[in-house]
């Protein structure tokens, strides 16, 4: 299966559990890999037969942006369902960051991955 990545996409949003979090939010990076099989698209040259990593990388983004969720797990978990909608991608792997989770201890980052595939 081939594979297309996406890196560091960036956005703010209020997820998370403590009041503060969905009051004042705060920034969310997020990885993606799509699992896909890369040549008809190859073969014709047509856009249509891929997935257009533009338009996931908005889809996404809408995502972090959008209502907001308690865990990061739920929003792995909807931008997942939205990249399997796309009819070329047969597998996702999506990694969420939270740089700025509320730990009482220092940290680089938390993250969840999950990796989902179609039925």
């Amino acid at each position: 299966m081939d594979r297309i990545s996406l890196r560091g996409l960036s956005a703010w949003g209020f997820h998370g559990v403590l009041p503060g979090e969905r009051a004042e939010g705060q920034p969310f990076v997020v990885d993606v890999v799509l699992g896909l099989d890369t040549r008809p698209a190859a073969e014709s040259d047509d856009l249509a037969r891929t997935a257009d990593y533009g338009v996931v990388a908005q889809e996404v983004t809408a995502i972090v942006t959008g209502p907001p969720c308690d865990l990061l797990e739920t929003l792995a978990q909807r931008i997942a369902d939205q990249c399997l909608a796309h009819g070329a991608v047969r597998e996702a792997e999506v990694t969420v960051h939270k740089p700025r989770a509320p730990i009482a201890v220092p940290f680089d980052d938390v993250t969840i991955t999950i990796k989902r595939s179609r039925a």
